[in-house]
């Protein structure tokens, strides 16, 4: 979405808005920790808002925190908040209902584009990324950790969205023209908890020199 925005060239981006999990220093659901999320910031050149979420975090808790992210964010002066979705129409609407009247104007730069096509398309523009969570329920275990890549694609089978839209996986973006150099991670354990498979990745640490 990043990429896209910057290649239309008729937007003037300032941030980039995520939440995260205050109590274990993760991305919610994606479980990516925050030092990888900050060097996706400064690897896209962005200032990082985040939006702290305690867990667990109802609903209403969520809602109030965005709520106070979007006036902090009208007030520094900014006008739109885009987003990724591509096809739920239940997810888009809530976005726009929630947004209404907070002087933010929601934007969906991928919206309805074919997400096979859109696969292929990230992966041959330059994408790299790693699948960081999994529904076991439709998506198979060996999958978390995997390259989202061309055999990835050809191996997850036609129930299963090609960009994990209905929440079949989620991932870590590492590279791409989004970014000016790649973030180096290494992988980590792989865990099953609360019904989801995790697979955890770790920044890279540069090695000591005696």
């Amino acid at each position: 979405m990043l990429h896209v925005l910057r290649q239309s060239g008729a937007w003037n981006i300032g941030a980039l808005l995520t939440t995260t999990n205050e109590a274990f220093g993760r991305v919610a659901m994606h479980a990516v920790r925050r030092e990888l999320l900050q060097a996706q910031a400064g690897a896209a050149g962005l200032p990082l808002i985040e939006v702290p979420l305690p867990w667990p975090c109802s609903n209403e808790e969520y809602e109030r925190r965005m709520a106070a992210a979007t006036r902090r964010a009208v007030a520094d002066g900014y006008t739109h908040m885009a987003f990724g979705d591509l096809f739920l129409e239940d997810i888009r609407a809530y976005r726009e209902q929630k947004l209404a009247g907070s002087g933010l104007t929601p934007v969906f730069p991928l919206w309805l584009r074919p997400t096979a096509t859109l696969a292929r398309e990230m992966i041959a523009g330059g994408l790299r990324a790693r699948l960081t969570t999994v529904d076991p329920r439709v998506l198979d275990r060996r999958f978390a950790g995997r390259e989202f890549d061309a055999a990835l694609l050809a191996e997850i089978g036609d129930a299963v969205d090609p960009c994990g839209e209905r929440g079949e996986f989620h991932s870590f973006a590492y590279d791409g023209p989004m970014f000016s150099e790649p973030i180096a991670i290494d992988p980590g354990d792989v865990v099953e908890r609360d019904g989801f498979v995790f697979a955890d990745l770790l920044p890279r640490r540069a090695e000591a020199h005696a």
